[in-house]
């Protein structure tokens, strides 16, 4: 059926959550914008800039089950408001601390990061959460697609801003900068997000549209459950082998993201001596790639499920295809020329994106009443790399005195990660919870 004749306000709430999402991810790459010209600042080494890129994810991790869990307990629209508000407070207060001795910086910047970590940590299950109510089957990999290639389309939108005001004005007021995005956009999701049943303006023929083709329908709250039966929950997702894998996997692929969002400007100044603006402009380059790519591989998958082909296939071709593309990066340890770097980068991002779909797999095999506790799992394993992806680069780097094995790790990490899809995620179907 067209989007003519069911309606179009699904589209106007998949665009909020595009927003929503780039400004997270601009928050959690504006670290890296500043890495260089703040390492330098405070005249600290390799490893402890990998912790400070760091710190954002040893929090998110922590908070992304009791954050998941929040989506099923209380109104994900309001919840998603409060982390929204929160996280912009507090990258607006990263802006402020280079007013403190050298010591007292790198520690607030480290706590400060933390906090936006444990701010931001609903988001992304809130996301799974509101794309399972609002779209059908058949178009919820686009969806997620859309939703997904906010982390690139960030870095392609404020990665050039970004290193012109470190450039212009100093590393500090990247944050405000960004904070004040955020602050912004609390504003219009109050005003834009509402559950299917509840919207103002969506017509009986779109509701049924959505309703027939398996969305959830509803971002009200299930009712409230004890903590032992929370427990049992938890257990009945991990005891899942296609979970399981579907977890695992998004944290091997991880890797490539978060070498982008912390080491990658660095990368570009260090290894490659490029000016900080220089930098910043050349990581539009995956940047745009893996915001094709995301997209072709939802259109992709959704195009194959309403062909008729298994849910299975539909999204496990993208994801293999695309991971074993990501690990491209490897072969920039074997050229010379910038170009020719940019060109190997924007292929391994372009595939990262096309397999950007463990969130769909998320929204398929869930069971429905914790599709948010089971997202909150899955970001759990997934943003694991957030921690150790700065650490170990940042160990490689400052060992080896170059880029040349923490490139090698990274490619490693995708290879893993079509293993994984191909011998450990079985039949994408939806699990059903036990009592």
């Amino acid at each position: 059926m067209s989007a003519t004749r069911t309606g179009r306000v699904r589209f106007s709430i998949v665009a909020m959550l595009f927003l929503v999402t780039a400004v997270t991810f601009a928050d959690r790459s504006s670290m890296s914008i500043a890495g260089a010209a703040l390492q330098a600042d405070l005249g600290i080494d390799a490893l402890t800039l990998g912790y400070i890129f760091s710190a954002f994810g040893w929090a998110y991790v922590v908070a992304q089950i009791p954050g998941g869990w929040l989506f099923d307990r209380f109104d994900v629209k309001r919840v998603y408001g409060i982390a929204l508000l929160c996280w912009s407070a507090l990258t607006f207060a990263q802006g402020f601390v280079g007013f403190l001795p050298v010591a007292w910086t790198v520690a607030s910047l480290f706590l400060l990061r933390v906090a936006v970590g444990l701010a931001a940590a609903p988001c992304f299950p809130g996301n799974a959460r509101i794309i399972a109510a609002w779209f059908p089957s058949s178009e919820r990999a686009t969806a997620t697609a859309v939703s997904g290639s906010a982390q690139y389309c960030a870095t392609a939108l404020f990665a050039p801003l970004m290193g012109w005001v470190v450039q212009t004005f100093g590393w500090q007021q990247v944050f405000i900068v960004l904070g004040g995005f955020g602050f912004a956009l609390c504003f219009l999701w109050a005003r834009t997000i509402h559950s299917p049943r509840l919207h103002p303006r969506i017509g009986a023929a779109e509701f049924a549209h959505i309703e027939h083709g398996g969305g959830l329908l509803d971002l009200t709250p299930l009712p409230a459950t004890g903590k032992p039966r929370q427990r049992g929950h938890l257990w009945q997702l991990l005891s899942q082998r296609t979970l399981l894998g579907i977890y695992a996997g998004q944290y091997l692929s991880n890797a490539t993201t978060y070498f982008l969002l912390t080491w990658f400007p660095v990368y570009l100044v260090q290894e490659r001596g490029m000016t900080l603006m220089a930098a910043g402009f050349a990581a539009v380059v995956p940047a745009i790639s893996g915001f094709a790519g995301s997209l072709s591989g939802g259109m992709l998958s959704d195009r194959l499920v309403r062909r008729g082909h298994s849910l299975s296939l539909a999204r496990k071709l993208p994801i293999v295809t695309g991971m074993s593309l990501s690990a491209c990066i490897g072969l920039c340890v074997f050229v010379d020329s910038d170009a020719a770097v940019l060109a190997l980068m924007g292929l391994a991002f372009f595939g990262k994106g096309f397999g950007t779909l463990g969130w769909t797999l998320v929204a398929d095999t869930s069971p429905r009443q914790i599709v948010g506790l089971s997202g909150g799992l899955f970001n759990s394993f997934g943003n694991l790399a957030a921690i150790t992806t700065p650490i170990i680069v940042g160990y490689l780097v400052s060992r080896s005195g170059s880029f040349d094995l923490a490139l090698a790790y990274v490619a490693a990490n995708s290879l893993l990660a079509v293993l994984c899809y191909l011998l450990v995620v079985g039949r994408i179907q939806r699990i059903e919870l036990k009592d």
